[in-house]
């Protein structure tokens, strides 16, 4: 395993930190397989743990809970929150009001009395940064946060955020969790250059583009992976963005060949090397997912993979832009960018 330093906190993380999305109704995931997962990762040399609240409902964070018991000092235990939990109004977002309360749900959940990094899961445009920083730096200086994060930002909302900080003399957001992957590149254009240019540190989500990159999608075989089960049309190769995809896949499984490496060591190793990304979050629901994942925990990539790599996906290019969830509300909704007349 290679340790970097999380930004510029100093804490040293792994590689490849341990996602926790597929526990329980997710990834129908028990909790002895949970359990049997995070002791591996956790052999493997691997000290983050990352879950949210809005995973299963809770769920998730109950069985990473369990799974630590005993050995909650050994990780660097992150989770998320603002994502609706519940039907409630004020049951999400980026609130002091729900932030508060949500943390407080998550301590219990987890069965600790805090988390080293507690991130924002998507920006709440309904709430100013000076709202969700304070309600952030209290939660740090009452112990019950080491850190806080945001996660899946547009690039000028990581600005901003970083701006309101030192306007109203609050703590910063010292991490960026963004989707990555050799198929979803557009991080590279916006988002990893601010990063770098805030010393954010970056725990990149996807990486194998939702198993696209896993080497159990290829030409002529039928796709069953669990996240085609419930987003089928994410990969309907009928489409155009999923046959641009596939064809894609097949060019890289070519490189990764001739390198001798697996497809997952190839794409994790990808997003390994950006100078940016300080680890890769793996989401596997089974022992033999980890051990493959595992595989590339050491993986470098020379510049002749890189450079091939480049050549059949352009830097800054995503392959779905549609599946994106930093794009910019304006892009999304017509009156936000048009002029409205008297």
């Amino acid at each position: 395993m290679q340790y970097r330093t999380l930004g510029r906190t100093g804490v040293q993380v792994g590689s490849l930190a341990l996602g926790a999305m597929n526990f329980g109704s997710i990834g129908r995931t028990t909790q002895d397989e949970a359990t049997a997962l995070v002791d591996a990762a956790l052999d493997a040399g691997i000290n983050v743990i990352d879950t949210a609240d809005m995973y299963g409902a809770g769920e998730s964070e109950e069985m990473v809970g369990k799974a630590l018991a005993g050995r909650r000092d050994d990780v660097v235990l992150a989770t998320k929150a603002a994502m609706p939990m519940g039907d409630g109004l004020n049951h999400r977002g980026g609130s002091r009001r729900w932030l508060v309360t949500a943390l407080e749900g998550s301590l219990r959940r987890l069965g600790v009395d805090h988390v080293d990094l507690y991130q924002i899961h998507r920006w709440d445009p309904a709430t100013g940064d000076e709202e969700t920083l304070s309600a952030l730096t209290d939660l740090q200086r009452a112990g019950k946060i080491r850190y806080f994060g945001s996660s899946t930002f547009p690039a000028y909302r990581i600005v901003q955020a970083q701006w309101a900080a030192r306007e109203h003399h609050l703590g910063r957001y010292v991490t960026e969790q963004p989707g990555y992957s050799i198929l979803q590149r557009g991080a590279e254009t916006h988002v990893l250059p601010v990063t770098e240019e805030y010393g954010l540190g970056v725990l990149a989500w996807s990486p194998l583009a939702s198993g696209w990159l896993s080497g159990a999608i290829r030409e002529g075989r039928e796709i069953t992976t669990s996240r085609s089960a419930f987003m089928p049309e994410r990969f309907d190769t009928a489409l155009p963005a999923n046959r641009a995809r596939l064809d894609a896949v097949e060019r890289l499984a070519a490189v990764a060949a001739e390198a001798g490496l697996t497809m997952i060591q190839l794409a994790l190793g990808f997003v390994t090397a950006h100078p940016a990304v300080t680890a890769a979050i793996i989401g596997p629901r089974t022992p033999d997912h980890l051990r493959a994942h595992l595989a590339a925990a050491d993986t470098v990539l020379t510049a002749d993979v890189l450079d091939a790599i480049d050549e059949i996906v352009a830097p800054g290019l995503d392959l779905a832009p549609h599946e994106k969830f930093d794009t910019p509300p304006a892009l999304l909704d017509p009156s936000l960018r048009r002029r409205h007349r008297a």
